[in-house]
């Protein structure tokens, strides 16, 4: 009898020592996931401040680099759109990839010989003009250049507007916001869409820019917004 009672005491002891284990295993977890789940914004936030700051230092050496050769050029594209919206509405702009920039098919002997000292040189890929690191070429990692004037691809609606006036933002010459709307809607790729939808509800499409598109260019647009 007292033997039974002396396993019975033992087993509930270790009943006890087996729940107070599991109880901190359990507790352990949710503090691991509650450390997840604040550490994971910031290493989010860290990369895409850090991306920023590739793409702005990469901008600011191109502005530097063409204004000394006397090129003219305007930042179109995904960087523009950032910029744009960054204005009105801070941290509400989508992360870009690479650069791109529209100049003048006559400048770009001018630009490889401009862009040379910061390690990148002139390439034409898949019908595509860019400017890429000459030690690690990548066309993802480019700068792509869109010559004014004419269509980036042939079934495109619209070519790419001349370099007239520009806004200067973080001290890069950025295409005018009418002139970025119609690049976006002429090219009307997914993140053309995704873009528009950033200028538009950050409330930089108004009904004078929308008036001055063309029907084309109007009807996406109306499609655009009637999208979720």
């Amino acid at each position: 009898m007292v033997a039974a009672c002396c396993v019975a005491k033992r087993s509930g002891n270790r009943n006890r020592l087996t729940n107070r284990a599991g109880l901190f295993l359990i507790r352990s977890l949710i503090h691991q996931q509650e450390i997840i789940k604040l550490a994971v914004p910031t290493l989010v936030n860290t990369f895409f401040e850090k991306r920023v700051e590739q793409l702005f230092d990469l901008a600011e050496a191109l502005e530097k680099a063409f204004s000394s050769a006397g090129i003219d050029y305007r930042v179109v594209g995904g960087l523009a759109t950032y910029l744009y919206v960054e204005e009105v509405q801070p941290d509400a702009g989508r992360l870009t990839r690479n650069i791109d920039i529209a100049v003048r098919r006559e400048d770009l002997q001018r630009i490889a010989a401009a862009v040379e000292p910061l390690g990148f040189e002139y390439r034409r890929v898949g019908g595509v003009d860019m400017l890429v690191q000459s030690e690690s070429p990548s066309a993802r990692r480019a700068v792509h250049l869109v010559l004014t004037g004419e269509k980036v691809r042939p079934e495109y609606p619209e070519r790419v507007p001349d370099l007239g006036e520009f806004r200067k933002l973080r001290g890069i010459r950025v295409i005018p916001l009418a002139d970025l709307v119609r690049m976006k809607l002429t090219s009307f790729r997914a993140k053309d869409e995704a873009h528009i939808k950033d200028l538009d509800e950050a409330g930089l499409i108004t009904p004078e820019m929308e008036a001055g598109l063309s029907d084309t260019l109007r009807e996406r647009l109306a499609q655009t917004r009637q999208r979720d």
